[in-house]
């Protein structure tokens, strides 16, 4: 690979890093995806980096599990649900959106929360 994809690689993966800590202070921003997303371009560019990241005490075994099996855990899956539940509340009363914006969004959300509760569990 050459420098200049990889230095572009590794500011993304970086770019990514800083979102997913955001997110765990940012009720609405996600975490692992971005997270995900950072391993990957880590994997891309830095073997290193990608090693730090899936053997972190506090991110790496999600990012292991969804790399073996695609699973994610009861307790992230409740989370996940009702953290949608309540971003589509707040988002129902506070921002009082007409019936086919409203219904577009339970859709996407409900549509999300389904994948997430199909996947297994980690062993």
């Amino acid at each position: 690979m050459n420098f200049s994809l990889r230095l572009v690689l590794l500011g993304l993966g970086w770019a990514m890093v800083g979102l997913g800590l955001a997110g765990i202070f940012l009720p609405l921003l996600p975490t692992t995806p971005f997270l995900l997303l950072a391993a990957w371009l880590f994997s891309r560019s830095s073997p290193r980096l990608e090693r730090w990241l899936t053997d972190h005490p506090m991110f790496g075994r999600p990012l292991r599990d969804w790399r073996e099996a695609g699973a994610i855990s009861w307790r992230a899956k409740l989370a996940a649900v009702a953290l949608m539940g309540l971003g589509f509340l707040f988002f129902w009363l506070r921002v009082e959106p007409s019936m086919p914006a409203a219904a577009i969004v339970a859709m996407i959300m409900v549509a999300a929360g389904v994948f997430i509760v199909s996947r297994p569990e980690p062993s």
